[in-house]
């Protein structure tokens, strides 16, 4: 069986390429999917490429190489000389399954949990996601990481009493699921983008709140939208630069422009932006002008989904299904095989973390 395999050798070098490894079996309560598509997610790409020097890519027979950095390689040293099977999730037919699970050979599913850049894998059958009748593998292959990410930070504001959310980066497939939950669920949203054309996109949407970061009046459309909102709750997939700071400034603006009085050491009101992703790994910047009733944390879906419990879990991966080709449909721009996916300029463009340019490894081509 064909597998993608990330390893990081002590010389220095990323090495991404085709292995043939055993074909797996299931035991009990297990099932064999075999794999049909599989996206290549943000959080897939850390994995994939580790901290190599991805401007220097080199093809090498059945996949590509690219040096690591000395200070990259320290990071590193925890998985140095590891062929690392890739790939969050995926979607495929059940094609085998161990004691207890024979009743749903046959069926669609999707699963999370690592190596779904293969021919095949075999997970616990409660694991999986049963695709409604008439789906296809490409319509659940993204069920797990953008659709409970958007849910989860819906559930995150519930739980810690905010009313409304800031989201950056918010033209992805991800941010376009959450403009669509927030709409049917009655939550203010306040979409940030980095152009026109994106603005755009989630206007066509329905969206209500949307700014463009790029534009001279930004600072002044986010206070206005968090004062309309009163959002005190920001998601964050830029992660460097200033621009979780530039929101926690803005909800400490719009408070104290609907409290009506000055207080030195800023408002009582808790304002908490939650960094998810890395589109820009330079350093998180900001100047303290938000008074003292602030947080910045990371935010990740699985750890945050054993915190809500197996309740909660169940009734978001129902929604889901539910809601499969509808609310939580993905849009892929490029399908590529597992030789595909390693060519140097599939490489370069997945790796780019383009808005609109999402991979779709479907490995039986």
């Amino acid at each position: 069986m064909r597998q993608i395999h990330s390893t990081i050798t002590e010389a220095g070098e990323l090495v991404l390429a085709i292995a043939e490894v055993p074909e797996p079996a299931p035991g009990p309560g297990e099932i064999k999917i075999r794999i049909e598509a599989a996206p290549i997610n943000p959080s897939d790409i850390g994995l994939l490429t580790g901290a190599a020097d991805m401007t220097r890519v080199t093809a090498i027979p059945g996949g590509i190489s690219a040096p690591v950095p000395p200070a990259g390689l320290r990071a590193m040293a925890a998985r140095l000389g590891q062929a690392m099977p890739c790939g969050n999730e995926g979607a495929g037919t059940i094609v085998a399954a161990g004691s207890g699970a024979e009743a749903l050979v046959g069926r669609k599913a999707a699963i999370i949990g690592g190596a779904t850049y293969a021919g095949y894998r075999v997970v616990k059958a409660e694991e999986a996601l049963l695709l409604p009748a008439g789906a296809t593998a490409e319509q659940g292959a993204s069920c797990f990481v953008n659709p409970l990410t958007a849910l989860g930070f819906v559930e995150t504001m519930r739980t810690e009493g905010h009313s409304a959310i800031i989201h950056t980066a918010a033209a992805s497939n991800l941010g376009q699921m959450l403009v669509k939950i927030c709409a049917a669920d009655g939550i203010p949203l306040v979409n940030i983008v980095r152009s026109p054309d994106q603005v755009a996109l989630l206007k066509g949407l329905g969206a209500v709140h949307v700014l463009d970061s790029s534009a001279p009046d930004f600072m002044a459309a986010l206070i206005a939208a968090c004062t309309e909102t009163g959002a005190t709750l920001a998601f964050d997939a830029i992660g460097g630069g200033s621009l979780a700071g530039q929101i926690l400034t803005a909800m400490e603006a719009a408070i104290n422009a609907r409290a009506g009085g000055y207080s030195r050491y800023g408002s009582e009101v808790l304002k908490q932006v939650y960094i998810y992703g890395g589109l820009d790994l330079s350093p998180t910047s900001f100047s303290r002008g938000f008074g003292m009733a602030w947080a910045m944390g990371g935010w990740l879906l699985f750890p945050r989904m054993r915190v809500f419990g197996p309740e909660t879990f169940a009734r978001l991966k129902q929604r889901v299904a539910d809601e499969l080709t509808t609310t939580f449909a993905s849009h892929y721009s490029h399908r590529v095989s597992l030789e595909g996916m390693l060519e140097p300029d599939a490489v370069a463009g997945w790796y780019r973390r383009a808005t609109g340019q999402k991979y779709l490894v479907m490995p039986s081509l």
